[in-house]
């Protein structure tokens, strides 16, 4: 038995215990650490098995991509980003590196791991002017393309040289080579907008609805092309002419000359091979219809060498020279009356500089034939 003085002195003891400093050593406390002091490894797997493809189509973080030697009736592969990526988008036209199920069947799923570099890279935006918050976000339009196609109307909706010159600009800037395009060529002559254009020995094509497209097949052989233009000027009843089995969607233009948007997102279409020919048909990519090619991520010095019949007359300009109307000892007004250039082309090229520079009422100028850009 535990008697009243024991009793007293194990008390004493529980007392002096509780009251002595406990001292801790580093097995007591349990450090985590934060979130940005994780240690993290440099070493990325290389994916040396990855197998090359070709994106075809974007929709909703889903990639729709090609292998190498796939024929037109192969499974198309699917596939999403992998995190390792970051922020690096992957656009129409990219070459890729696929890992996973590349089979094709139906619920595989690949993972892009790597997008090889890009061979040229087409870009636009919503404004001209990089102080706003639509001149600067730029839209990747397709990646690795070799040729721009510009698809115009001749009438109905009539032709606007003032989106031909945008488009131009961001062709060279991305050198790209460019292809002018002109539809409904039963309805109106080209002869105002190849007048317009005569310096710049820029290639182009006359379409009809019954008119054989062989001219055109020739030149998009073997290369990727992009097609642009505005809604209703019969660019998805060209690519349905080449493709076929495409089915684009075709719309009607509004009592007001305005087409509607019948294509919804950019996408790559394989041309069909010729009979007996050995050659690469090519792909051609079609773009949504679009009312404005921003061009706020082209510099002010590249935005000229989208008019290579104004380049040489800069060389009499001073230094620094904005080019602008009230530079009085800019020499591009001199070289114009003097004939060497379409004063239409220059008034263009400034109406360019002036919607770079924020002033929206040059913006709403029509272009050079009276109609809006």
């Amino acid at each position: 038995m535990v008697g009243t003085g024991d009793r007293q002195e194990l008390s004493g003891r529980r007392a002096a215990l509780a009251t002595r400093r406990r001292e801790y050593d580093e097995d007591d406390v349990r450090v985590r650490p934060g979130r940005s002091s994780r240690p993290r490894t440099r070493t990325r797997p290389r994916h040396a098995d990855a197998k090359d493809g070709f994106v075809i189509a974007v929709d909703r973080g889903r990639y729709t991509c090609v292998l190498p030697g796939a024929g037109p009736d192969d499974p198309t592969v699917t596939a999403m980003r992998a995190r390792e990526l970051g922020r690096k988008s992957v656009v129409v036209g990219d070459r890729v590196g696929l890992v996973g199920d590349t089979s094709g069947s139906s619920g595989a799923l690949a993972r892009i791991v790597r997008i090889e570099a890009r061979r040229s890279v087409l870009r636009r935006t919503a404004e001209d002017d990089a102080s706003t918050a639509e001149g600067r976000l730029e839209r990747v339009v397709v990646a690795n393309a070799d040729q721009l196609v510009i698809v115009s109307a001749l009438a109905d909706p009539p032709p606007r040289t003032g989106f031909i010159d945008r488009c131009l600009v961001a062709a060279y800037d991305a050198d790209i080579e460019p292809l002018l395009c002109l539809t409904k060529a039963d309805l109106a002559g080209p002869e105002k907008v190849l007048d317009y254009y005569t310096e710049l020995e820029l290639p182009y094509l006359l379409i009809r609805p019954d008119s054989p497209l062989d001219a055109l097949r020739s030149l998009l052989t073997g290369r990727v092309s992009v097609l642009v233009g505005h809604s209703g000027v019969g660019k998805s009843t060209l690519v349905n002419r080449l493709v076929p089995e495409a089915e684009r969607a075709v719309g009607t233009v509004s009592a007001i000359g305005r087409g509607r948007h019948t294509s919804t997102s950019a996408v790559a279409l394989r041309l069909p091979a010729p009979p007996d020919a050995q050659q690469d048909p090519g792909w051609i990519v079609d773009t949504p219809g679009v009312r404005s090619f921003g061009l706020a991520h082209v510099s002010a010095e590249s935005l000229l060498h989208g008019f290579p019949d104004l380049v040489e007359a800069t060389a009499d300009c001073p230094a620094n020279c904005p080019h602008t109307a009230d530079e009085a000892d800019c020499a591009l007004d001199a070289w114009v009356a003097a004939g060497r250039a379409d004063p239409r082309r220059l008034a263009s090229y400034r109406r360019l500089l002036a919607s770079r520079a924020g002033e929206t009422e040059s913006r709403t100028e029509p272009d050079p034939h009276g109609r809006p850009e």
